[in-house]
């Protein structure tokens, strides 16, 4: 079977990671071992490996047909169509990728419960940056909101993480989406925050539903993954939110220090956070070395030094 028109999307401008192409791996349809609540694909059974895929080959000639149309593609995005890491072939696709790059980086966007498969985590340790879901670390939530395959440990997949973390020379990425009444009680924030701790990954992304999910579920508020972000104390947190409202406020110096020790803000916070003067201050103690700009994993935090 050939699934040569629809591997590949884009290239696309990205916010974060400049011109993406992207690559799908299941193509014909959806191939996951999670069923998750908030998924904007249609319901589907979960499954452990995918049974049909486009091969290597096929992959490789129509990335290479796309770096002769688009030379500046920035990042080559691996997802799927469900979950990307159930490829059978994805540590020979990730270094045959490598070969053919030139200066684009490589992304894969996996939901993280395939890390404690020593073939999947080596092929993961090859990939530029890794953002991996992380939306329960107790099992009970994890089954009831990511609706998992039968066998998946979520204490396995936190400890892998943690190994992943140490041992990576690239970045890792976590993302949590979090859901009304399902993963933003206080109890799993705690036990999120105490996990993401440990992993310390180079960034935690949080956000919400903001498409039509495969079922019956809400959306938190701002406000909610506002508290949140703050609860994740001394974690480069970043809140991902379409039409985010802007609340400015004026900030003293003293203000802004405390504000930045106890969370490294991102510029799209500043924005929608400091009046005029506020940052007229935080400019200044950026020019003193109080306050640093750090890139990480393509998102520029305020942290102090």
């Amino acid at each position: 079977m050939s699934y040569s028109n629809n591997i590949i999307f884009g290239p696309i401008p990205s916010r974060r990671f400049g011109i993406s192409l992207g690559i799908d791996l299941s193509p014909s349809q959806k191939q996951c071992n999670f069923d998750c609540l908030y998924c904007e694909l249609e319901a589907a059974k979960t499954v452990d490996t995918m049974t049909t895929y486009p091969s290597v080959e096929e992959v490789i000639s129509k990335v290479k047909n796309s770096f002769e149309k688009h030379p500046k593609i920035d990042v080559i995005t691996i997802t799927a169509n469900g979950e990307p890491t159930l490829y059978p072939q994805l540590e020979k696709l990730v270094d045959e990728l490598n070969k053919i790059k030139k200066d684009a980086k490589t992304l894969i966007l996996s939901n993280g419960s395939t890390i404690y498969d020593e073939k999947i985590y080596k092929a993961l340790l090859k990939i530029d940056t890794v953002k991996l879901s992380l939306d329960c670390v107790s099992q009970k939530c994890f089954k009831k909101l990511d609706r998992i395959h039968a066998g998946i440990d979520i204490e396995k997949i936190v400890e892998y993480m943690v190994k992943f973390s140490k041992e990576t020379k690239n970045i890792l990425v976590l993302e949590v989406l979090f859901v009304k009444t399902l993963n933003d009680k206080k109890s799993e924030i705690e036990a999120l925050y105490e996990a993401i701790k440990k992993i310390n990954p180079h960034r935690v992304d949080i956000g919400t539903i903001d498409r039509p999910p495969a079922y019956k579920v809400k959306p938190v508020s701002f406000e909610t993954l506002e508290q949140i972000a703050q609860t994740f104390e001394g974690i480069n947190v970043n809140i991902a939110y379409k039409n985010r409202p802007k609340l400015q406020s004026s900030f003293s110096e003293e203000e802004i220090k405390t504000m930045l020790k106890r969370r490294p803000l991102t510029k799209e916070d500043i924005d929608n956070m400091f009046d005029d003067n506020s940052k007229k201050l935080l400019e200044k103690l950026l020019t003193q070395k109080v306050v640093s700009l750090v890139d990480s994993s393509g998102l520029d935090f305020y942290k102090i030094l």
